[in-house]
């Protein structure tokens, strides 16, 4: 099952595998933490707003959810305007939008303020940065694409346990509004994150229109669909992974959130039931590095890489009830972390597969429309799992449909062309623009062609 040392060579042509390219690990790294580590911290706040604005823990929630939300929907944006301008001034942009909704929030004075400056104003911001940050790296790597991001998103788990107390620490010296004040300025570090983004020359202009034949609104509509790559939402390799992401993102989340109140409801003490969620995000963050290290060896094909972790993750979040109602607290740890490891691991490896079904050219248009699809996919996954807690009385029933979600993702992935090859695929063949006026090619000529097809069309 070990890559051809051809199809290897050819691939190390597409980024340079280092130098620069862990430069911009670094920003990565530094980035994500000031994104989804914050993200994740800023439930700190939760009974901070509740107390100040007299308001229903649901309505305060609806702040933490927007900003989530905004970030995935505007990811494709982020892509757009990177292939349309510059992805180091989108990101630095991105930055400053980021900073600009967290300083605002601090002079809120009531809840459509939060939802429209944590919410919307950050979210934008965060959407801004994350897809063209991923995209920059994985096109400085090939061979250790998948060890370059995994150690960037470790930075996920690792400031999750900082900003916690961090944040816990500001809020009790400068109150709500002064610690938003600070976390607004240590957003701005982004920029700086930003601007080490080389800029590059692009190697895929849009296709020029003709005034003259076609309407200005034809042209405008065309030079956006290229900027956004929709036509990838028309190519079956493509849409066959996105669905299969979106079925894994149903059941992804749902240990995060329900996990410590699962074991709280099975009988263990306040403090064991937040021990085994950090016990799984301290696993998680290895998960995510070991796969990233074991992934760039070359003795497996990603998606069966993917396929297998996703399986395993999804086996281990039906476990978790199981092991629990047994009444051993040590049983439900080792289940923790062994769903810690998996959902870390499979983190890394969903990105780096996008750019082998799409190509390196479309990567950042294929990131983008990937979070907007999987999005509502997140968001569903939480409220399921509730509904069917609420309809049975435990949450055996939420776990077993959320692990189910990941396997039925990983079925869907099956179905993949070639798929249950031992190697992978020749990349997908760029289209020039004048191919791209002809519209949408046949599904045969959007998929991986055959090897003996490349020799006699032009690459």
């Amino acid at each position: 099952m070990t890559k051809p040392k051809a199809g290897a060579q050819s691939a190390e042509a597409e980024g340079p595998d280092g130098g620069w390219g862990w430069v911009l690990v670094g920003a990565l790294f530094v980035s994500t933490s000031l994104v989804f580590g914050l993200m994740r911290s800023l439930g700190i706040f939760f009974v901070e707003f509740v107390q100040y604005f007299d308001e229903s823990a649901q309505a305060i929630s609806w702040i933490s959810s927007t900003g989530l939300a905004a970030q995935q929907f505007f990811s494709p944006l982020g892509a757009a305007l990177c292939n349309a301008y510059d992805a180091r001034l989108v990101v630095m942009t991105g930055g400053c939008l980021a900073g600009l909704g967290l300083i605002l929030a601090s002079q809120a004075t009531c809840l459509v303020h939060l939802y429209l400056t944590m919410g919307v104003i950050s979210g934008l911001g965060w959407g801004l940065v994350f897809t063209p940050m991923v995209a920059t790296v994985m096109a400085n790597f090939t061979r250790r694409r998948t060890l370059a991001l995994g150690l960037a998103f470790s930075s996920i788990g690792l400031s999750s346990f900082a900003f916690n107390p961090l944040f816990q620490l500001l809020v009790e010296k400068y109150a709500w509004r002064g610690a938003l004040l600070i976390l607004g300025g240590l957003s701005l570090n982004i920029v700086p994150c930003g601007a080490l983004i080389r800029p590059q020359q692009r190697s895929k202009a849009p296709a020029k229109v003709d005034s003259v034949s076609r309407p200005s609104c034809a042209s405008v509509m065309h030079r956006v669909s290229s900027y956004l790559e929709l036509s990838l939402l028309f190519e079956r390799p493509y849409i066959t992974y996105t669905l299969g992401i979106t079925l894994l993102n149903v059941g992804y989340f749902v240990p995060y959130f329900h996990l410590v109140a699962h074991s709280r409801h099975a009988g263990f003490s306040e403090y064991q039931a937040a021990f085994v969620m950090s016990a799984a995000g301290a696993s998680d963050i290895l998960g995510r590095v070991a796969s990233g290290w074991f992934s760039d060896l070359g003795h497996f094909r990603l998606i069966h890489l993917l396929s297998m972790w996703t399986t395993l993750g999804g086996v281990f979040i039906m476990l978790l009830p199981v092991s629990s109602l047994s009444g051993s607290y040590s049983a439900l740890m080792v289940i923790s972390l062994l769903y810690g490891f998996c959902s870390g691991a499979l983190t890394s490896v969903v990105f780096a597969v996008v750019p082998m079904i799409v190509g390196v050219e479309r990567m950042m248009g294929g990131l983008g429309l990937l979070q907007l699809i999987e999005s509502g996919a997140g968001l569903l996954g939480t409220p399921l799992s509730g509904f069917l807690k609420d309809v049975t009385g435990n949450y055996v029933a939420s776990f077993m449909v959320a692990g189910s979600f990941l396997i039925l993702g990983t079925l869907t992935m099956a179905t993949l062309p070639h798929y249950f090859s031992c190697t992978d695929p020749p990349p997908p063949q760029r289209r020039s623009p004048d191919d791209k006026d002809k519209g949408l090619h046949s599904e045969s000529e959007q998929m991986n062609s055959l090897p003996s097809d490349t020799n006699h069309r032009g690459v």
